[in-house]
């Protein structure tokens, strides 16, 4: 079993979140969808209030093109949003509801290709709602339920958890044994890491 950690806003999260579930299934490996914010991570660990990416223009400069390798290697369109980041609040929230119906992953892709492909502004409702109609929830029920106490305190706890496990970035990985990967290109190495040590405590 996988931890994925993501964040809606996160650039690199969008190649993982595509890829996650395939290469997952090829190694046998189970995932647990983990969204989260980055927001109180930055703000805590380096004072940021904006991306990183964004905080030093250079760094910027080379993740667009980085990405953008990464998406041609994968097949995967991209257009850099006209706003970066974009506030996946509320998205996380929507998220965390479809966690026990397993319509999570589903959603969560549509939700990147809605920021990261077709441009549109994930914070708001009237995006969101017809992606969550299309994995075959209701959306008018849904964002109700987003908007509800238990679904706040239950992203709240995920962000204490990532905390907890040492996260600061974007996607992440943790297996069962606690050990983290961050980044896009760790995803193998962390389904291997979650392979070699199952097979371990199994024996």
């Amino acid at each position: 079993m996988i931890e994925f950690w993501y964040e809606f806003g996160s650039t690199y999260s969008y190649p993982a979140a595509m890829r996650v579930e395939r290469l997952a299934q090829s190694a046998g490996v189970t995932v647990a969808w983990r969204p989260f914010l980055l927001g109180p991570l930055f703000h805590e660990q380096q004072g940021l209030n904006d991306s990183p990416f964004n905080a030093f223009p250079v760094k910027g400069d080379y993740m667009w093109r980085d990405l953008q390798r990464v998406c041609d290697l994968e097949g995967l369109p991209l257009v850099h949003p006209s706003q970066f980041p974009r506030n996946g609040l509320l998205a996380a929230r929507v998220a965390i509801c479809g966690l026990e119906d397993g319509w999570t992953p589903a959603f969560s892709r549509a939700v990147y290709q809605a920021n990261f492909v077709d441009d549109q502004d994930i914070s708001q409702a009237e995006v969101l709602a017809p992606l969550i109609a299309s994995v075959g929830a209701a959306p008018d029920a849904v964002l109700a339920a987003a908007a509800t106490d238990p679904v706040k305190s239950r992203l709240k706890a995920h962000v204490r958890q990532a905390q907890e496990r040492g996260l600061f970035g974007a996607p992440s990985f943790v297996t069962a044994d606690g050990e983290l990967f961050w980044g896009n290109d760790r995803l193998e190495q962390a389904l291997d890491w979650a392979v070699r040590h199952q097979t371990l405590e199994q024996a």
